[in-house]
């Protein structure tokens, strides 16, 4: 049996909340069951009320907003625990059409993918202005090659993963999952594509951030972690090897004053490239250091995706007990 949760987060989104409910599909080829999943993250409207209303199969509610990462990891753990084979994020404001859930699902359900992504289309999208479409374009395609993954639209919230995939993924960030999700599961040699989607026209600003140059920064700030935190020897040996190298000039400039007789007056050449070429080692260390803890990290990681697994069992074992208990019972009552 195949089971489907689609997850939503929200904030605040009692009004939007019922059209994207009514879109979401009730049945897909393959798919034997699905259910729904409001993450309410600290909304102070009726988001919870209108999901209970509506039939949502679980609520999660946060009693503060803990941001859009922090809800889609509720919403992931949730769908985990409830038995999940395919977990769907879409958004709550109806910028995804509902229809094209069968479309990112196809791949996952057809063991070609761990991860659908929903290509908007973002060169051509006519709900993005052009100063958006150059963004998004940029950004996914430094995403792409940092991940290794042929990703088009890097940060679509719009995604479909398979349930090994959401056990092997463990988000990081506190700003937004889109990015950091992709870096590592490209790093994790996960099996990554991208589909085409339709989308609707922006129903009201966007929550996750306030201004573009913000966006910009944070969203940079949570792809610089997650690429160093899977490449730290690479980053730290690297900026390590680049400012030995610059140390080296001050000193290559001093030599050259030395032997034409004029050391002694760009003696702070030398003392310059000196510290540098410290400092270039110090880092280089500490890049050595940041690889043990990253193949640390792993053997974590490792550890807890069997315990994960382990816990299935268990509690697949204990669902199955009660039935084997009240068949002794019958057993014995027909004795």
């Amino acid at each position: 049996m195949t089971k489907l949760i689609i997850q939503i987060p929200c904030l605040n989104e009692a009004q939007t909340l019922p059209d994207t409910l009514a879109a979401l599909p009730r049945s897909i080829p393959g798919v034997d069951a699905i259910e729904y999943c409001v993450i309410d993250d600290g909304s102070d409207d009726d988001t919870s009320g209108v999901a209970r209303r509506w039939g949502v199969h679980h609520i999660v509610r946060h009693r503060r907003n803990r941001g859009l990462a922090e809800a889609f990891r509720s919403g992931v753990d949730k769908a985990l625990a409830e038995g999940a084979d395919i977990i769907v994020n879409t958004d709550a404001d109806g910028q995804y059409a509902g229809e094209d859930i069968a479309t990112i699902v196809a791949p996952v359900l057809a063991g070609e993918a761990d991860i659908c992504v929903g290509d908007r289309g973002v060169a051509s999208n006519r709900h993005f202005g052009p100063f958006k479409r150059l963004l998004q374009r940029f950004g996914s395609a430094v995403v792409r090659k940092l991940s290794g993954a042929s990703i088009t639209d890097a940060v679509s919230g719009f995604r479909a993963i398979s349930r090994e995939a959401a056990q092997r993924i463990n988000i990081t960030t506190d700003f937004s999952y889109t990015t950091d999700m992709l870096i590592q599961a490209g790093r994790k040699r996960l099996a990554i594509v991208s589909v085409p989607i339709r989308t609707n026209a922006a129903t009201r600003p966007s929550r996750l951030f306030r201004s573009i140059p913000r966006f910009i920064m944070q969203t940079g700030v949570t792809i610089t972690r997650a690429y160093t935190t899977f490449n730290s020897l690479r980053v730290f040996v690297g900026l390590g090897t680049l400012l030995a190298f610059i140390g080296l000039l001050p000193i290559g400039r001093f030599l050259w004053f030395a032997f034409n007789g004029a050391g002694d007056g760009h003696i702070q050449s030398l003392v310059l490239g000196g510290a540098l070429l410290i400092l270039g080692a110090l880092v280089g260390t500490l890049g050595i250091l940041a690889d043990l803890i990253a193949t640390n990290r792993k053997l974590l990681e490792t550890t807890l995706f069997k315990m994960r697994s382990l816990e299935e069992r268990l509690d697949g074992n204990q669902a199955d007990k009660p039935s084997e208990e009240n068949a002794d019972s019958g057993m014995s009552d027909a004795a």
